[in-house]
C-alpha cells in the first residue's frame, strides 16, 4: 500500500515522494505531445515522475534537432535544384538564332559588314579617284565616260541602290537577335527573382522555425535548472 505522502507516476506507474513528482499540468505542451504518442493514456490531471519528464525532454530536444537536420537537408536540396533550373533557364540565345539563318541571310550579313568597313570606305576611295584621273587626264581625248562622269554616277546609284535593302536586312536581323536577346534576359531575370523570393520565404521560415525551438529548448533548460535547484536545495 502506496504512503499518503507519495504521488503514482502516469508513465512508470511507480510511487513517488512529492519532491520527485511534477504535476501533468505544469508539463509543457509540446512535452506532453511527445509522451501521449508513447502513453495515449496521458492525462493533464496526474503526475509524473522527474526521471520519465526528463527522459522526455531529451527524446523531445532529438526530435527537434532531427527535424532541423532534415529541414537544412531538404533546403540544400531545394537551393540545387533551383540551380539546376536556373541554369536550363539560362542559354545562349545567339547560337540558336545562327542556326537559323539560310545562307542569303549570312551572305548579306558579310556585305553588310564590308560595306560597313574601312577597307571599303578605302577601296571606294580609290576606285572614285582611279575613274576620275583616266577620264580626266589619261584618256583626255577618248574617254569612256566624260566630264561631267554620267556613268560614276550611274554605277554610284546603282551600288547604293543594292547596298541599301542588304543593310537593311542584315538591321532587321540584329534587331531581331537584340529583341531575343531582351526577352530571354527578362525571363532569365524574372526566374531568378522568383527564386530568390522562394528562397528567402524558405530560409524565412526556418529562421522562425529555429527561433521557437531554441525558446522551447531554453524553457526545457530553465526546468531542467529549476529541478536541480530544488533537489539541491
Amino acid at each position: 500500500m502506496a504512503d499518503q505522502d507519495t504521488f503514482p507516476c502516469q508513465v512508470c506507474g511507480e510511487h513517488r515522494k512529492q519532491s520527485e513528482v511534477v504535476p501533468a499540468g505544469s508539463v509543457h505542451a509540446s512535452i506532453a505531445d511527445v509522451i501521449r504518442k508513447e502513453y495515449p493514456a496521458w492525462s493533464r490531471e496526474g503526475y509524473i515522475c522527474s526521471a520519465d519528464l526528463n527522459r522526455f525532454r531529451a527524446q523531445y530536444v532529438r526530435e527537434i534537432l532531427d527535424r532541423e537536420k532534415d529541414e537544412l537537408s531538404s533546403l540544400e536540396e531545394n537551393i540545387i535544384q533551383s540551380m539546376k533550373d536556373h541554369e536550363l533557364t539560362a542559354r545562349n540565345i545567339n547560337v540558336e538564332f545562327d542556326r537559323q539563318l539560310s545562307f542569303g541571310d549570312r551572305v548579306s550579313d558579310r556585305l553588310a559588314d564590308f560595306a560597313g568597313s574601312w577597307i571599303f570606305i578605302t577601296i571606294f576611295a580609290g576606285v572614285f579617284i582611279v575613274w576620275i584621273t583616266m577620264n580626266a587626264i589619261v584618256l583626255v581625248f577618248r574617254p569612256f565616260d566624260p566630264y561631267p562622269f554620267i556613268l560614276l554616277n550611274l554605277v554610284l546609284s546603282a551600288l547604293a541602290a543594292i547596298q541599301a535593302p542588304v543593310i537593311i536586312m542584315s538591321q532587321n536581323r540584329q534587331e531581331e537577335r537584340d529583341r531575343m536577346n531582351a526577352e530571354h534576359d527578362y525571363q532569365v531575370n524574372l526566374n531568378a527573382e522568383m527564386e530568390i523570393h522562394q528562397l528567402h520565404r524558405k530560409i524565412d521560415h526556418l529562421l522562425i522555425n529555429q527561433g521557437e525551438r531554441l525558446l522551447e529548448i531554453q524553457k526545457i533548460q530553465l526546468e531542467l535548472m529549476e529541478d536541480l535547484a530544488k533537489k539541491t536545495g
